[in-house]
C-alpha cells in the first residue's frame, strides 16, 4: 500500500500545481473566472463535459452490475454517448450561442426574471447537496476498502476541490479534468488489456460469462432490457442537453469548438462505454466470488469488483491510480458544481437583488466576491459530506439520493423542451416541475411496476425487472404526460401578456447566431496549450518513475507504455503552442 499512498499523494500535489498554474488566467473578469472567458479549446472543453458525465459510479456501482448482469450496463452508457452525438448535432454550439456566462442567465432569456430566480435557488441547493452526497460517498468507499479515516478523506479531498475550484475558477477546473482524463484513459486501459489477456480474449470474456452475457441472470422477460435500453435514450438527452447542463459549452471559444468538443466526448464515452466494464465482465470468471472479499460493506460489497480486479491481476502501484481515477470522477463533478453555483449566485441573485443599489459595481469585486463565495460553499460542502458521515444508518443516503431523482428529472424537462418549444406563459416551467412532482409520486407509490405487470398477466418479477420496470415507467411518465404537459401550456400563451417576450425573441435570435473567436484569442489558445503541455509531460514523468515499483517485468512496462502515451500527448500540446499558436 505504501507505492498506492505516494501515488496518490503526488496526484493531489499535481491537481494543486494545476490550479495554481491556472489561477493567473482566471484573474481578469468574472467571466474568465466562470466559464474561462468563452475562450477555452474544443479538447479542453470537450474533456470537462466527458468528465462530468462521468462519475466514480463507473468504477464502483456500475461495475458491479457489470459484475452481476454482463453487457446490461452498457445501455446507460449507449445513453451517454447518443446524446453527446445530439449536443453534436444540434445542442453544443446553440448553448455556445446564447451567449451568457452562467446557465440561468440562460433560463433569464428564456422564461424571464422570474424563473431566473426560482431555478437559481432550486439548482444551488441541489447541487450542494449531490456535491455533499459525493463527497460522502467516497469517503466511505475509501474508508471501507482502504482502512483510511472518514473524516480525513472528506477534509483532504474537499480542500484540494475548494483550492482548485476558489483560486483559479472554470480554468483551473477545466485543466484538472483534461488531466484527469488522461488518468482515468490510462486506468482504464491498462486493466481492460490485462483483463482481455487474462480470460483468455474477448469470446471467452463472453461465452464464459455466467448467466449469460448479454441478457444476464434473473431476467425471464428481455424485453423489458430492451425497453429500458430504448427509454435511456430520451432519458440522458433530458439530463445533459438542457438549460441548466449548458454550461459545459459556454466556455468553448466559438461555435465550431463548442461541437468539436462534444464530438471529443461522444468518442470518449463510446469507447469508454466497452472498455470500462472489461474487467469487471472478466472478473465474473476469474473471480467469481469477488463480493467476498469486502462482505463488510454488505449490499455495497459489488461496488468493489473493480477493486478486487485491479488487487488480484494489475502490478503493485495500481491500486493507486485506481483510487486516482475515483477521486478524479468525484472531484470533477465537485469542483464544477462549486464553480456554476457561485457563478450562479453572482449573476442571478447577487447582482440583480443583493447589490441593486449599487450600479457601479467593480468587476474585480465582482471576481474578489466569486472567489469568495467558492470558498465558503466549498466548506459548505465539506461541513454536509461529514455531516452525512456521521449518520450511521444509511438508509436516510439513499432516500435523499431518491428525492433527488424524483425532483431532479421533472425539473430537466422544461429546461430541456424550452430550447424547442418557443412559445409558452410564464408559468409553465414552475407548473411542469409541480405536475411533474405529481408524476415521479404516481408511478412510485401508485402505478409501479407490479401493477403494470399484472395488466400483461405478469404474476411476477425479479428485483432486477422490477428495477429495471420503475426506470421505464418513470422515464416514459416524464417523457409522455410530463413533457406533454410542458407543450400543452402552448394552448394558453398570450402574445400581449408575454412580457418577457423581448428577452424571449433574442434568446431565439441568439441561439442562431453562430459565434466567431475574436482576433485576441490567439494568446489564450497558446497559453491553454503550454500550460497544459507542461503539466502533462510532468505527470507522464512521474508515472514513468512507477517502472522502479517492484513487479514483474511486464507490470513495469506496462508503467512505462503508459508514460509515453501521456507524454506523447503533452509533447504535442506544447509543440503546437509554439508552432500554430492561433490555429484551432
Amino acid at each position: 500500500m505504501f507505492y498506492d499512498y505516494v501515488v496518490i499523494g503526488l496526484y493531489f500535489i499535481l491537481i494543486l500545481v494545476i490550479g495554481v498554474v491556472f489561477s493567473k488566467m482566471a484573474s481578469k473578469s468574472t467571466s474568465d473566472y466562470f466559464r474561462g472567458g468563452g475562450r477555452m479549446l474544443w479538447w479542453m472543453v470537450g474533456s470537462a463535459a466527458f468528465m462530468t458525465q462521468f462519475s466514480a459510479v463507473t468504477f464502483t456501482g456500475a461495475a458491479g452490475k457489470a459484475f452481476a448482469d454482463g453487457f446490461a450496463i452498457c445501455a446507460v452508457y449507449i445513453g451517454n454517448t447518443f446524446s453527446f452525438f445530439c449536443a453534436y448535432a444540434y445542442f453544443a454550439h446553440r448553448f455556445r450561442q446564447m451567449r451568457v456566462d452562467t446557465p440561468t442567465e440562460a433560463i433569464k432569456g428564456r422564461f424571464g426574471p422570474k424563473n431566473e430566480q426560482y431555478f437559481s435557488w432550486m439548482l444551488i441547493v441541489f447541487s450542494f447537496l449531490n456535491a455533499g452526497v459525493w463527497l460522502n460517498a467516497l469517503g466511505v468507499f475509501t474508508t471501507a476498502v482502504f482502512e483510511a479515516d472518514i473524516y480525513l478523506t472528506i477534509i483532504s479531498v474537499g480542500l484540494t476541490v475548494v483550492f482548485v475550484s476558489a483560486v483559479s475558477g472554470a480554468w483551473g477546473v477545466v485543466a484538472s479534468d483534461f488531466v484527469q482524463t488522461l488518468v482515468v484513459a490510462v486506468v482504464s486501459i491498462a486493466c481492460a488489456v490485462v483483463a482481455l489477456v487474462k480470460v483468455g480474449g474477448p469470446v471467452n470474456l463472453i461465452d464464459k460469462f455466467p448467466g449469460g452475457f448479454l441478457i444476464g441472470p434473473n431476467m425471464s422477460y428481455p424485453l423489458i432490457l430492451f425497453g429500458t435500453f430504448i427509454f435511456f435514450l430520451p432519458k440522458q438527452i433530458f439530463t445533459m442537453m438542457n438549460l441548466h447542463d449548458s454550461f459545459r459549452y459556454l466556455n468553448a471559444k466559438d461555435s465550431m469548438n463548442a461541437r468539436k468538443a462534444a464530438l471529443l466526448a461522444m468518442t470518449l464515452m463510446g469507447v469508454g462505454t466497452i472498455i470500462w466494464f472489461i474487467p469487471p465482465w472478466a472478473a465474473a470468471t476469474l473471480y467469481p466470488d469477488a463480493m467476498d472479499s469486502y462482505s463488510q460493506l454488505g449490499s455495497k460489497a459489488s461496488d468493489t469488483v473493480y477493486l478486487v480486479f485491479v488487487r488480484n491481476a494489475m502490478p503493485i502501484g495500481t491500486v493507486g491510480l485506481l483510487l486516482v481515477g475515483i477521486f478524479s470522477a468525484s472531484m470533477s463533478s465537485i469542483d464544477s458544481a462549486l464553480n456554476k453555483n457561485a457563478g450562479i449566485f453572482i449573476r442571478s441573485i447577487y447582482q440583480p437583488y443583493l447589490a441593486k443599489n449599487d450600479k457601479q459595481t467593480d468587476d474585480k469585486k465582482l471576481l474578489r466576491i466569486s472567489k469568495l463565495v467558492s470558498f465558503i460553499s466549498g466548506l459548505g460542502v465539506i461541513g454536509a459530506a461529514l455531516y452525512f458521515a456521521s449518520l450511521k444508518e444509511l438508509s436516510l443516503f439513499e432516500l435523499m439520493m431518491s428525492v433527488s431523482t424524483m425532483v431532479q428529472v421533472p425539473m430537466m424537462v422544461p429546461l430541456m423542451l424550452g430550447i424547442i418549444i418557443k412559445k409558452t406563459p410564464e408559468w409553465a416551467p414552475w407548473a411542469t416541475i409541480i405536475f411533474g412532482l405529481f408524476v415521479s409520486w404516481f408511478v412510485t407509490y401508485v402505478f409501479t411496476a407490479d401493477v403494470c405487470a399484472g395488466l400483461f398477466g405478469i404474476e411476477s418479477l425479479t428485483k432486477r425487472e422490477t428495477i429495471d420496470m420503475n426506470i421505464i415507467l418513470t422515464v416514459a411518465g416524464h417523457l409522455f404526460i410530463t413533457g406533454g404537459f410542458f407543450w400543452a401550456t402552448t394552448l394558453f400563451y398570450n402574445e400581449e401578456k408575454d412580457k418577457n417576450k423581448l428577452g424571449t425573441d433574442k434568446f431565439f435570435e441568439n441561439l442562431e447566431t453562430p459565434v466567431l473567436a475574436d482576433d485576441q484569442q490567439s494568446e489564450a489558445d497558446r497559453q491553454q496549450r503550454m500550460k497544459l503541455g507542461n503539466m502533462v509531460m510532468i505527470m507522464s514523468t512521474g508515472m514513468s518513475f512507477m517502472f522502479f515499483i517492484p513487479n514483474p517485468l511486464w507490470g513495469r512496462l506496462l508503467f512505462v507504455l503508459c508514460a509515453l502515451g501521456i507524454f506523447s500527448i503533452g509533447f504535442m500540446l506544447k509543440r503546437s503552442a509554439i508552432a500554430k499558436p492561433s490555429s484551432t
